[in-house]
Order: C-alpha cells, then sequence, then structure tokens
C-alpha cells in the first residue's frame, strides 16, 4: 500500500465517530463482533462494513474460530499516522523557525 494512500484511509477510517468508538473499546481488549455490535447499538451488518474499512487500513485485525469473529487493534494504521504527523510538525516548525528570524530582523525601511 502506498504511503500517501495509507494516509488517506487511516483519515477516512478516523473520520466516522463509530469507527473511532469501536477503536476506543477495542484499546481495553480484543472483543467480538456481537459484543461490538451490543455497545454500539448497531447491526451485526454494520460493524462488519465499519471493521472491513478499519481492516483494509490496518487499525484492526479480525480472527475467526469456530463461529466467533475476535477484533483486536492492529497499530500498522496509527504508525502510519503518526509518520505523517512527525513529517507535517517537522515542516510547520521549520517554517515558523524561519517565519520568527524574518520577523526579528530590523526593518530596513525605516
Amino acid at each position: 500500500m502506498k504511503r500517501g494512500h495509507s494516509v488517506d484511509r487511516v483519515f477516512h477510517a478516523l473520520g466516522d465517530p463509530t469507527r473511532r468508538a469501536i477503536l476506543d473499546r477495542l484499546v481495553h481488549a480484543p472483543t467480538t463482533v456481537t459484543r461490538l455490535a451490543e455497545g454500539l447499538g448497531i447491526t451485526l451488518t454494520a460493524v462488519g462494513q465499519h471493521l472491513q474499512i478499519l481492516e483494509e487500513c490496518a487499525l484492526v485485525r479480525t480472527e475467526k474460530l469456530g463461529r466467533v469473529r475476535t477484533c483486536s487493534i492492529q497499530y500498522l494504521g496509527f504508525d502510519v499516522l503518526e509518520q505523517w504527523i512527525r513529517d507535517h510538525r517537522s515542516l510547520w516548525a521549520r517554517r515558523l523557525d524561519r517565519l520568527a528570524d524574518v520577523l526579528a530582523e530590523p526593518d530596513e525601511r525605516k
């Protein structure tokens, strides 16, 4: 998966409040799709659709054991997002440092 494409998918996934709620629940411990659906007040089908998006961008992993599908956090998507934030923070820090230097220079027009 291309890095830029991954970041777009992660932001898309995190832009939905239901998907963020799923991640919030999974931070504490892996859980079943059925439990997720009960706690969120949505259908199993809807949870499955949200999980598919979260899996595609590497934020969640699901495993099927028998008839039970269990979900857990996967950190690869967060790593991609963290790198994007680090890169942009560094870029803006340099730009703001340059602006501060320019503003600190004496005004030659006086």
